[in-house]
């Protein structure tokens, strides 16, 4: 039903087609990618909270690699669980624009924190006898916060320039709501937003990646010319970084690909698939890759586990007992 009058619609009815007739079966799929991201994630960011030796720069960037990976992940699939089980597939005004905010400000973050990491990397090897002078902790503090402040206030700006916009429609093309699907609704002209809208993409989508592969570039040089060891133990050590950085690229490239293109030759199932791609899969391998490729990590979590697991018979006996 088409708004004439140009204001704010109350209510916004999301395109779920196809998957409300097995929504139970899609429900209990969403239920547990949600549970499996806030256990690996949350185990993770507590594995190096705990262990002091792991508080180092490389592994809290880890940490706050996965707790934007939560962030992203909590504006994503609890509302996508509600709408499975509901009747009716739909969103509130207020609830669409806050899913915007939190999704476009968790995939910034996502590129911004790789890129640091990156830059990280790329000291760590480059420049080792300056490494722990210039990562200072003030410094991977400070990293974090403006790495933070500049992502939310490029999209704050057009943040805002979306909430000025009156809306004519009310179907979203999507089963959540991103900027773009919420500026197509509107009765007038969308220039600016589409302008600021690709220079806020440039910024993120070109710049960021440019900079990762300089790092990487003189990273390789440095590698090349040293010895056998010094390489393998360098690139093992990039190894997570770059599956993590490749992953939500290409996820990201299939987003750009449905929002610039919109193929209509594709199936709904497949276009769902691949505008969901970078808020499903980083969130669950980010941890994956880190837990298990990261020695450091890898070690305390097991002694972690195991010391849980130890504990809880011993507890047991105490109360039988």
């Amino acid at each position: 039903m088409l708004n004439i009058t140009g204001a704010h619609p109350s209510l916004l009815t999301l395109n779920f087609g196809p998957m409300a007739e097995l929504k139970y079966v899609y429900s209990a799929i969403t239920l547990l990618g949600f549970l499996i991201i806030v256990i690996s994630n949350c185990a993770v960011i507590s594995t190096v909270a705990l262990h002091k030796s792991l508080q180092e720069p490389m592994y809290i960037f880890i940490s706050v690699l996965c707790l934007n990976g939560l962030y992203g992940s909590s504006s994503f699939f609890p509302n996508l669980f509600v709408n499975l089980i509901s009747k009716t597939q739909t969103i509130s005004y207020a609830g669409c624009l806050a899913q915007v905010f939190v999704i476009h400000t968790y995939m910034g973050g996502e590129l911004a924190f790789l890129t640091v990491m990156a830059y990280d990397r790329y000291l760590c090897i480059c420049n080792p006898l300056r490494y722990n002078a210039i990562m200072a902790l003030s410094t991977v503090l400070n990293l974090i916060f403006g790495v933070w402040s500049l992502n939310i206030c490029l999209f704050t700006v057009l943040f805002a320039l979306t909430i000025r916009l009156p809306l004519c429609g009310s179907f979203i093309l999507k089963i959540y709501c991103d900027n773009w699907s919420v500026v197509r609704l509107s009765c007038i002209d969308t220039t600016v937003n589409n302008i600021y809208g690709l220079f806020s993409t440039i910024v993120t989508i070109v710049l960021l990646p440019v900079q990762i592969f300089i790092s990487y570039i003189e990273i390789l040089k440095v590698c090349f010319r040293a010895s056998k060891d010094f390489r393998s133990k360098s690139l093992q050590t990039c190894t997570p970084h770059l599956v993590a950085i490749i992953n939500f690229l290409i996820n990201v490239l299939f987003e750009i690909l449905l929002h610039r293109f919109s193929p209509t030759n594709l199936s709904y199932e497949l276009r769902t698939v691949m505008s969901v791609q970078y808020l499903v899969v980083p969130p669950i391998l980010n941890p994956l890759i880190y837990g298990w490729k990261t020695r450091e990590i890898r070690v305390k979590l097991t002694k972690l586990l195991s010391s849980k697991l130890v504990t809880s018979p011993k507890q047991t006996e105490i109360w039988t007992s």
